[in-house]
């Protein structure tokens, strides 16, 4: 059987009545094995901070957003691949 990948962008979640969503931290480096319902970055906004988990296990494959960054929901923050067998 061959394998292929299946991709999944992590994407900025409405966090309420806030125009300004800062990307704080990423927990991960490209490439780094992520398990599913790891942190893989934190977000905050002018009231709390909110923890990104992962949906998926799967490696960090792009970065579309870097820490300090000032994003707006439905942005896409980076992805994650995994693979699947046929």
């Amino acid at each position: 059987m061959a394998s292929k990948t299946e991709d999944f962008e992590l994407i900025a979640p409405d966090l309420g009545d806030t125009d300004k969503i800062e990307l704080v931290r990423w927990n991960f480096q490209l490439g780094d094995q992520i398990n599913e319902g790891a942190e893989v970055c934190e977000l905050v906004t002018d009231k709390a901070s909110f923890p990104m988990e992962s949906p998926i296990n799967g490696i960090l494959a792009r970065i579309d957003r870097e820490k300090g960054s000032i994003i707006k929901k439905g942005e896409i923050l980076g992805m994650i691949r995994r693979k699947v067998s046929e």
